[in-house]
């Protein structure tokens, strides 16, 4: 294998795919990069076992083959690299010579023989979705994954794609919730008949996957009972990609919890918020909390919300918002965190938040079909 390649483009591949190695693989191969030079571009793989990754670069390739190296030590001497120009050859015993300028490296490898090949299955189940709008979904719902790994279905996000009903188009939904809060967004799309299905994506796999989708304009979805693939359409622009990006991974395993037996069936007092305004607010109100005292107590009365904390270390916090109510009044106490997410989360600044009284949840609902329920803690 002997090919050349611009330094920045071959950087760019190889961070690209660095995450998914773990600091503790247990296997050597596990750690190592697979790099398949054939026609006009270069290849770069890695994978977990659990989650793999593929992307192509182009390249000059004067002599086509495959190697494997640590991808982490190759990416750090890739990117200090002097000149712009790189070249790289292996030779029959896995040896890889890279040179740029006056710089020249020896590298051993792994042969490409040991490396685990990337599941493929049919696409029996796929869908296409535009990459903007599946980002904004996940981040719309992605902080409320449970980090508890005893309950590990609740690890991850839930795609769940539903067939059209009556007087309804077909959408897909994501759900993500810990036991004491839930965040639900739903997203009109075709989904033909006998298509539905739905998945647990794993949260290593959401983080990686919200870090490639600003690459172009849609990707592709497809998935089965044990594994689901993304193929992440790239522009052929100025950082190298060629083609598509692919994210492979194993789905978790199990039924997700039945999240509609969460959310209140009923509205009660529903108060129209500005998102930003609300968010500040809370955010100062919460400047005193502790670990030992960390929740916002919110009154609300004739036309005014009054956010206040205290804590016996610290001191007091009170922040008054005029808002447009007439109903009862109400006292409820919510973890400061809980709220800011979601209001973090959302681009919209128009949102409603929803109450009952101090022992009911609080809902956040906007008018694109977004709702996070959160729990309230007793008030203190």
């Amino acid at each position: 294998m002997k090919f050349k390649i611009h330094r920045d483009h071959f950087s760019n591949g190889l961070q690209q795919v660095l995450n998914v190695v773990g600091s503790k693989a247990t296997m050597p191969i596990l750690s190592n990069v697979l790099i398949e030079a054939e026609g006009d571009t270069i290849s770069l793989t890695t994978t977990n076992l659990d989650l793999g990754i593929c992307a192509r670069i182009k390249a000059t390739v004067e002599e086509e083959g495959a190697v494997t190296l640590p991808v982490k030590r190759l990416a750090t001497i890739v990117k200090e690299l002097p000149n712009s120009d790189v070249s790289v050859k292996a030779s029959p015993n896995n040896q890889v010579k890279i040179a740029s300028g006056g710089s020249n490296f020896k590298i051993m490898g792994i042969s490409r023989d040991e490396f685990p090949a990337l599941p493929e299955f049919s696409d029996d189940r796929s869908f296409t979705i535009e990459q903007s709008t599946l980002a904004g979904m996940i981040k719309s719902v992605s902080y409320a994954q449970s980090s508890d790994e005893t309950r590990y279905m609740l690890n991850g996000v839930f795609f769940n794609f539903l067939e059209p009903e009556e007087g309804a188009s077909g959408r897909l939904s994501l759900v993500a919730t810990d036991g004491r809060r839930l965040a639900k967004t739903d997203h009109e799309m075709e989904v033909g008949e006998g298509m539905s299905g739905s998945l647990i994506l794993p949260a290593k796999t959401v983080s990686e996957l919200v870090r490639l989708l600003d690459k172009g304009e849609n990707l592709k979805i497809a998935f089965n009972d044990r594994r689901v693939a993304f193929q992440i359409h790239t522009k052929d622009d100025s950082n190298g990609f060629v083609g598509d990006i692919h994210l492979v991974s194993k789905v978790v395993e199990g039924n997700y919890p039945n999240y509609q037996q969460v959310i209140p069936k009923e509205t009660h007092q529903r108060i129209k918020v500005e998102r930003e305004l609300f968010l500040q607010s809370i955010h100062r109100a919460a400047l005193v909390t502790t670990d030992k005292s960390n929740q916002v107590k919110i009154q609300i009365s004739n036309n005014l919300m009054e956010l206040s904390a205290s804590s016996p270390d610290f001191g007091e916090s009170h922040e008054s918002l005029a808002i447009d109510y007439s109903g009862p009044d109400l006292q409820v106490a919510f973890n400061p965190q809980f709220l800011m997410d979601p209001l973090k989360a959302l681009s919209k600044d128009e949102l409603f938040f929803e109450l009952k009284d101090e022992v009911s949840p609080g809902v956040f609902k906007t008018l694109e079909s977004f709702l996070c329920v959160i729990m309230p803690v007793r008030l203190t």
